[in-house]
């Protein structure tokens, strides 16, 4: 069936690679059927305005760029009651692999034409800076030192910049105390950092709350405790499985609303970008965006869940 769509692409995404691989889409596109129009957004503000004409042209929104202009465009077409799709373009992905959409944009197109309607939840940041949507993890403390670090850094490293990141940033890290509210309930966390969850996934692959759905109206909360460095080092390496979450260091919590703070001032990240700072509330927004995925996975019985640890 043929589909009207607008592609709202961010070309510098993944280093370049989303305007390199852009012409090969738009072709698989239109060989599919569609009507495409392509446009390189400027900026996020950009995005907003490129999705807001794109729905009152009746066109189905496929973001391609990465994690910060899917969030950006999702948040867009869920204000506009719109749809949408996503093919890959930046370093992490980590929406895509979250929701099983292929990390290879070639390979993600096909979805277009046959992905399922599935209502997608997003994460709200709100603070002194305004309300930001995301739809992957919001954290502060050390993923905020090591996310600046991203930024800053000119390696060509992909999706392992946010390993890289996480290594150099050990040396220096001296720990923090955050006040954690969840749903109500005060707690002190002093250590690593404090993490909120929608998808579950960030830095390029990492499964920080393994648990985490998109679609069950909850945050996961992942807080990590103080430790020695080469604890933290040699336990580093399970975030790619989830398993680190079996280790005492690690709480995981579900709630519909966390407040934050911390002894010292750290900016919120999410989605790979800063979008805001503490203090702050973060939120979730229960099926907040119709978007063209893989069909749902059957849920998972509690005791096989990766965050139950082993009898």
């Amino acid at each position: 069936m043929s589909v009207r769509l607008q592609v709202v692409v961010n070309p510098s995404a993944g280093g370049g690679r989303a305007a390199a691989v852009l012409p090969a889409v738009e072709r698989a596109l239109r060989q599919a059927g569609h009507d495409v129009v392509s446009t390189p957004t400027a900026s996020l503000l950009h995005a907003d305005e490129l999705v807001d004409d794109a729905l009152r042209d009746e066109r189905v929104v496929v973001a391609m760029g990465g994690d910060g202009l899917v969030g950006r465009v999702a948040a867009a077409v869920g204000s506009g009651g719109g749809l949408m799709a996503v093919v890959p373009g930046g370093r992490g992905n980590d929406f895509c692999r979250a929701v099983g959409v292929p990390c290879e944009p070639l390979d993600a197109v096909p979805l277009v034409s046959t992905g399922e309607e599935r209502r997608i939840d997003l994460g709200v940041v709100s603070s002194e800076d305004g309300d930001v949507p995301f739809l992957g993890i919001a954290s502060i403390g050390f993923d905020s030192e090591v996310q600046e670090r991203v930024l800053r850094t000119r390696l060509r490293l992909g999706s392992h910049v946010y390993t890289y990141g996480a290594l150099a940033t050990v040396a220096t890290w001296r720990h923090a105390t955050f006040d954690v509210v969840v749903d109500g309930e005060p707690s002190t966390v002093h250590g690593w950092s404090v993490a909120v969850s929608n998808s579950g996934r960030y830095g390029g692959g990492m499964r920080l709350a393994p648990d985490a759905s998109v679609e069950d109206g909850l945050l996961d909360v992942v807080t990590t405790a103080a430790t020695s460095r080469l604890r933290f080092l040699r336990s580093f390496p399970k975030v790619f499985e989830g398993t680190h979450v079996h280790d005492p260091s690690v709480t995981v919590r579900t709630a519909r609303q966390v407040r934050l703070e911390a002894d010292r001032p750290f900016r919120v990240f999410a989605d790979g970008d800063p979008v805001g700072r503490l203090p702050c509330t973060v939120s979730v927004r229960r099926a907040a965006v119709r978007m063209l995925l893989p069909p749902a996975p059957s849920p998972l019985p509690p005791d096989v869940r990766l965050g139950t640890p082993p009898v």
